[in-house]
């Protein structure tokens, strides 16, 4: 199994990731309720070994990154145990990574998770109108004031990566993409080249092979598809969903583990090294990821296969 890329091994070395999109409660009255729950989801994630914990300015107005500052406080000298990853550059109505936006946006952050730095920054959504020169002096300043380490961006594509790195000076370590066992246009893509159906997979041409030849992370947000492939379905759920969820039951209980371990580890298989980023609030969804890089290692090509033929609803071409 592939090492995760070596810029990103100098960061930390957890395989999962804990989104932290849904901490903070629905409100701001319910943000003091939210935190013990909160509490215990950042607890097991730890206990399981994961290090890296994902945030965004956005995510709940701001009170996903107090929530785990407000844990960290409780926790002294675990922060420099851990990396704590934020994105910005969505703001309402508009994409912004302009100088102002970026410097205030990191600035907010570490005063809610209560740090003096952040170990990656991530730019959230393509801003249409950026101008990369402009965000490489915001950088440059960022990382000389000690307060961001490393870089990297999300939902972006392989020439508006390389587009951007072409004026940083340092390498770009992480794009974060949805990507899980239902939404498979990152394989399609691939799979369906000089075929008639491969004009409807639409992912970003090369962009999988270019991360992993320029040794950027790639970070995997909804990995475990919303839950679509556990528990009792609707009873207007594709077919396709149903065989997919009963063959990642099957698989689960060959391998004497859960049905979200064999689902991200069906992901980190592939050799991209993809890095989940699980999103869950409950410690025991959590807890029932354990084994997901076990999963990922002992998978069979014949395993891993079928489940991406199931949920294609289609053999392929």
């Amino acid at each position: 199994m592939r090492e995760l890329p070596i810029n990103q091994r100098r960061i930390s070395d957890s395989r999962l990731a804990l989104g932290c999109m849904e901490f903070g409660g629905p409100d701001a009255s319910g943000f003091r309720a939210s935190l013990g729950q909160a509490m215990a989801a950042f607890d097991m994630a730890c206990e399981l070994g994961i290090t890296l914990f994902d945030h965004a300015d956005i995510y709940r107005d701001g009170r996903a990154e107090a929530a785990f500052g407000e844990w960290l406080k409780t926790r002294p000298g675990l922060r420099d145990r851990i990396c704590i990853q934020s994105k910005c550059g969505i703001r309402p109505g508009r994409y912004d990574f302009s100088a102002e936006h970026i410097l205030a946006s990191v600035e907010a952050s570490l005063h809610r998770l209560g740090i003096s730095h952040l170990d990656i920054l991530l730019l959230h959504r393509p801003d249409l109108l950026m101008e990369p020169d402009e965000i490489a002096e915001t950088f440059a300043s960022l990382k000389a004031a000690g307060k961001v380490r490393y870089f990297g961006v999300s939902n972006m594509n392989a020439a508006q990566v390389r587009w951007l790195q072409q004026h940083l000076p340092d390498p770009l370590v992480v794009n974060q993409l949805e990507m899980n066992l239902v939404k498979l246009d990152w394989l399609d893509q691939g799979v369906l080249v000089n075929q008639d159906a491969g004009m409807g997979a639409h992912f970003g041409e090369g962009l999988l092979e270019h991360c992993q030849g320029a040794g950027i992370q790639v970070q995997a947000w909804r990995p475990l598809a919303q839950g679509k492939l556990f528990g009792r379905l609707p009873d207007n759920a594709p077919e396709r969903l149903r065989r997919t969820a009963e063959g990642v039951r099957t698989l689960a209980a060959e391998m004497d583990t859960t049905p979200e371990s064999v689902v991200l580890g069906w992901l980190m298989r592939h050799p991209a090294g993809i890095q989940p980023v699980i999103g869950t609030t409950r410690p025991e969804r959590i807890l029932a990821c354990r084994d997901a890089a076990r999963v990922s290692r002992v998978m069979s090509r014949e395993a891993w296969y079928s489940l991406y033929v199931l949920s294609r609803g289609a053999v392929l071409p």
